[in-house]
């Protein structure tokens, strides 16, 4: 057993984010004794004891003015352990490591701001992928930022033509084109940020004529804050949990697997019968039924867009990966309320 010390010191280590081994080398005791004492706050046999002074007491009033006087920078441990040892400390480097990490603010997580937009004014889009190698499997998500109306479609590559299909048919699906469509790094969407100074962005030419012709404006999001397109973010979580893994574990269960016609013909029916029909937990109403309200705000569709593709990777086009198709019926018979398999 260790003493209420030891195991106050592997609370502290851990609460800072440090992990088992770690702190068992920190505190010289094994991984095993390091688990235990954080599965069981009162494991020690000791607690009941009167805690004995430790070596640091007489130093700490020092460290604190220290780093007071240093704030809002930070003394690092190791120097504060050099000042004291030349005034008399005989403990170890540890202590006053555990001790310091007491002093110093624990980092709250940035707070997400959640950014709301009028009606007709954005669309989130972004690719997720379902599948790997040769039987790929992609999924693109559009999310109208007023309705949290959503379009979703399964594709098996990810090129700008298969891009640009999928927002003319989310435009036809939703009734309209918003006036900005906000996007993550996308590579057949930008080439290179920031290319003629900040906030203005080399796009691929091919996609930036299609936004051109429909009337949008393509955004991007800020580099690593993902969650400023959270709406989207989410949505394809949603998608994932609540109708790609119950459809596809139905789906292995009688030995078929998904392509993306099936997925398709049964996404439609679970957008139109479950997630724009459901109560969305932020808007508290009916995405379908904003989309009703939006839908007047959004600009007309255009005709088919007609435009040469340029593409930006001189390579040619991959061949299309054509899945084996099995009858629609079946689907349809998974996705029966009800159905057990």
């Amino acid at each position: 057993m260790i003493g209420v010390e030891l195991s106050m010191e592997i609370r502290v280590l851990a609460e800072h984010g440090k992990g088992v081994r770690e702190i068992a080398r920190d505190v010289g005791v094994s991984r095993n004794t390091v688990r235990r004492y954080l599965r069981d706050a009162e494991a020690s046999r000791y607690k009941e004891r009167p805690a004995r002074p430790a070596k640091i007491d007489p130093f700490k009033d020092y460290i604190r003015e220290r780093l007071a006087a240093a704030a809002p920078d930070l003394i690092p441990a190791k120097v504060l352990f050099d000042e004291i040892r030349e005034r008399g400390y005989g403990g170890g480097y540890t202590m006053v490591k555990v001790f310091v990490a007491t002093l110093k603010p624990v980092p709250k997580p940035e707070p997400v701001v959640r950014f709301e937009t009028t009606p007709g004014q954005q669309m989130q889009v972004d690719w997720a992928t379902i599948r790997r190698g040769r039987d790929r499997l992609s999924v693109f998500v559009a999310t109208l930022g007023w309705s949290r109306a959503a379009y979703v479609e399964f594709v098996t590559d990810e090129r700008v033509e298969t891009l640009i299909a999928c927002h003319e048919r989310a435009f036809l699906a939703l009734g309209g084109v918003p006036r900005e469509v906000l996007y993550d790094n996308v590579k057949t969407v930008v080439i290179d940020r920031d290319a003629y100074g900040p906030g203005r962005h080399r796009f691929h030419a091919g996609f930036l004529d299609f936004a051109g012709h429909c009337g949008f404006r393509p955004r991007l999001c800020r580099p690593y804050r993902a969650q400023t397109k959270g709406k989207v973010e989410r949505f394809i979580r949603y998608v994932r949990s609540s109708f790609y893994v119950p459809f596809a574990s139905r789906l292995a269960q009688d030995g078929i697997a998904v392509d993306a016609a099936a997925a398709n013909a049964a996404v439609r029916r679970w957008l139109r019968e479950v997630a724009n029909a459901r109560v969305h937990a932020t808007t508290k109403a009916v995405p379908a039924e904003r989309l009703a309200v939006e839908r007047a705000m959004l600009q007309p569709i255009p005709a088919p867009y007609s435009g040469e593709i340029v593409r930006s990777d001189p390579r040619p086009a991959p061949v299309p990966i054509v899945g084996l198709q099995h009858p629609l019926s079946i689907y349809d018979e998974l996705m029966l309320p009800g159905a057990v398999r």
